[in-house]
């Protein structure tokens, strides 16, 4: 994903729309930061809780989400599968399929925008406001303009020839077309559209212009058709948790630290505190990895701007290239399970377990997998003979002053996420405004009117590829709740999996293939409801459930043949994408015995929480479900014949994608105890089943 900037337009008319832009999304982004900050000082200080400037820092997420989206159609930056990097095309070739992928991205745009339309016209005559009496509508009102920008931009813009245009235009029609088609005859549409949208995606078209596409594929060619206007409003729905809140602003931390000066402080630390080890800079490289990654959620920003910096010192130090690069590529999302990670919070928040909680679950597995790329690095670094620093303790403290700024960020995230005085997008805000005032004000490594504008240009452009992605997955994952697809799959998983050993052994590689075709927001929003029942059905702790889907797909990056972090090494480092894959190979394998030990060895992340609080433990309902001669007989029945049949009866998905509201730090806690919160009405409902 290139989010670098792009030449400005020759056009005076385009120039100007682009300061207008930029502007825009720094404007959203310094509010987001500031608003949520004043908040929390003036409920520490008077106690009353200004719920209007929550509800505002959820609008402006929804603005930056869109806004943010058509920068990254307007630089190239929308997340797409790299996978014709695979195919060794001509030029030609390579022209036809960027014409094709164009189209049906700009036709699906264009659907996005029309329906968007709808959308806001419908809630037009709702008397619902926002802030200071602003109808809702007038929030939402940037999703038809940023929907149409987005396909005037794929398109029609100013890199497009007119044969391409000419074929975007037609493909817009044709989509446009479809409604002609009667309400019974649309099965061939489905699959037709279906198979159209699979191969743009994997040629190459943007990851959410098929989830749109499909989303709004399904809802159109359903039985009793739904206007696909229920795409958009699932996408407003990402404003509704304050959760989600949090995704910006520890990214915009991270941001700021990558770009400042903060990586070359804390290699600097790392090196002068653990290079006496054999093989210490290679834990030196990884420690600082796993740091940046835990701000940026593996989205990598971590291999792209440390990658140049550490590969230097490690081949210095006497490590071979083919050894650094793949350990850089592997350590591209190696701190994926620590606070404040992004993709834990959107677990947490998709489904409806305490985000502070899974943290905490996460710690052991998230060590171990570190301690293992460190193991390893320290026996390649012997086997070498590479250098070794001796121990300096003057250097270590002259070290640890100069990053000590950075080093005192993780536990100001701690104490805002446990400590129970802020909400967790709160302290994102804290988090990002603590590193602005470290790299701007205090270290000064990044200039005000040069570099800060700059920064969140980046920032923003990455944010709406993800957010836009976050946005149309929760319209695709309606149509799968409402058809109820994850019953159906439990179902069918229970009636054919004899055995918890084997179904979590079978979860691995259905996650790990998961990993390499989706990323991990957009996989986190559509995969997470299909599993959860499948999870409880086989006695699988949630807890345990989340840290092992998030552990597969830290994995999945670095599987071939299309995980994110090898074209990503391979574009940063410029080597062959095949080459990559052999480098990277040592390490699959390492961190692939690591999740095998997460799945198997649930004591690591069940040890947060007694389970006997919440009904029966793991290990009794997993003897419930073995004790019969094998699971399965249908979806009614005894428990000990087939672990399904305690939840029949019970809507578990309803109460799964059950929104939660809580805006408060005091609220959240409370939470906990409410029968009225969406995740005790599902236990309430486990504890009822039979």
């Amino acid at each position: 994903m290139d989010v670098s900037p792009t030449e400005p337009p020759r056009n005076p008319v385009l120039r100007a729309l682009t300061r207008v832009e930029d502007g825009f999304v720094i404007a959203v982004l310094a509010l987001m930061v500031v608003l949520p900050i004043v908040g929390a000082l003036v409920r520490w200080i008077t106690g009353a809780s200004l719920a209007e400037l929550t509800i505002t820092v959820q609008s402006l997420c929804l603005w930056l989400a869109i806004a943010g989206a058509a920068l990254a159609a307007r630089s190239g930056g929308h997340l797409a599968l790299s996978t014709g990097a695979l195919l060794e095309l001509s030029e030609r070739v390579r022209s036809r399929i960027s014409l094709y992928t164009t189209a049906v991205g700009t036709a699906v745009a264009a659907l996005l925008a029309y329906a968007s339309v709808s959308f806001v016209r419908d809630m037009s005559g709702s008397r619902e406001t926002v802030v200071a009496g602003i109808p809702v509508w007038v929030v939402q009102l940037i999703m038809p303009l940023g929907f149409g920008l987005i396909a005037l931009r794929f398109g029609f813009g100013r890199r497009q020839t007119w044969g391409g245009r000419a074929l975007a235009l037609l493909a817009i029609l044709l989509a446009g077309a479809l409604v002609l088609i009667p309400t019974g005859d649309r099965a061939p549409v489905l699959w037709a559209g279906s198979a159209a949208l699979l191969a743009a995606v994997a040629l190459g078209a943007p990851i959410f212009t098929v989830i749109g596409g499909l989303a709004m594929l399904f809802f159109f060619a359903k039985p009793l058709p739904v206007p696909i206007s229920a795409v958009p409003l699932e996408t407003y729905d990402i404003t509704r948790d304050s959760n989600l809140v949090a995704i910006p602003l520890f990214t915009l931390a991270g941001y700021l630290l990558a770009e400042g000066g903060a990586s070359g402080r804390l290699v600097r630390l790392f090196r002068a505190w653990v290079g006496w080890l054999p093989g210490g800079t290679a834990a030196a490289a990884i420690l600082v990895c796993a740091f940046f990654t835990t701000f940026t959620g593996a989205s990598g920003v971590t291999i792209l701007a440390l990658g140049g910096l550490l590969l230097p010192i490690l081949l210095k130090a006497g490590y071979p290239e083919r050894f650094s690069i793949g350990l850089l590529a592997a350590s591209g999302s190696i701190g994926l399970l620590f606070p404040p990670s992004l993709p834990v919070i959107l677990y947490g928040a998709t489904a409806h377990i305490p985000i502070d909680d899974l943290y905490l679950s996460g710690l052991i597995p998230g060590c171990l997998l570190i301690l293992l790329l460190v193991a390893y690095g320290l026996l390649v670094g012997w086997r070498n003979g590479t250098g070794r620093e001796p121990m300096d303790w003057h250097e270590a403290r002259t070290s640890l002053w100069a990053a000590k700024w950075e080093v005192m960020l993780p536990v100001l995230v701690l104490a805002g996420i446990f400590g129970g005085k802020m909400t967790i997008f709160e302290a994102a805000a804290f988090t990002a405004a603590y590193a602005f005032l470290t790299e701007v004000v205090i270290h000064r490594d990044l200039k005000m009117r040069g570099d800060v504008p700059r920064v969140f240009v980046k920032c923003a452009t990455l944010l709406g590829g993800v957010l836009i992605i976050l946005g149309v997955a929760k319209g695709l994952t309606n149509y799968l709740v409402d058809a109820e697809v994850p019953m159906v799959a439990a179902a069918w998983v229970g009636d054919h999996v004899a055995s918890k050993i084997l179904f979590i052994l079978l979860l691995n590689v259905f996650l790990l293939i998961v990993g390499c075709l989706m990323d991990i927001f957009s996989a986190i929003v559509v995969v997470v409801p299909l599993i959860i029942p499948m999870g409880l059905a086989f006695g699988i702790d949630p807890f345990h459930l989340g840290i092992l889907f998030l552990a597969n797909l830290e994995l999945g990056y670095l599987t071939p043949p299309v995980g994110m972090n090898l074209f990503l090494a391979s574009y940063r480092f410029e080597k062959p994408l095949t080459a990559v894959y052999r480098m990277a190979l040592p390490f699959l394998g390492i961190l692939a015995f690591g999740v095998l030990l997460i799945a198997y060895v649930p004591g690591m992340t069940t040890w947060t929480h007694d389970e006997s609080e919440d009904g029966p433990s793991v290990d009794e309902l997993f003897e419930e479900a073995s004790a019969g001669a094998e699971v399965g007989g249908g979806a009614g029945g005894d428990p000990a014949e087939n672990p399904l049949a305690q939840f029949e009866g019970i809507d578990l998905m309803a109460e799964l994608m059950a929104g939660d509201d809580d805006d408060s730090a005091e609220d959240e806690s409370a939470a906990e105890d409410d029968d009225s919160a969406g995740e005790s009405e599902t236990e309430g409902g486990r504890d009822d089943a039979p």
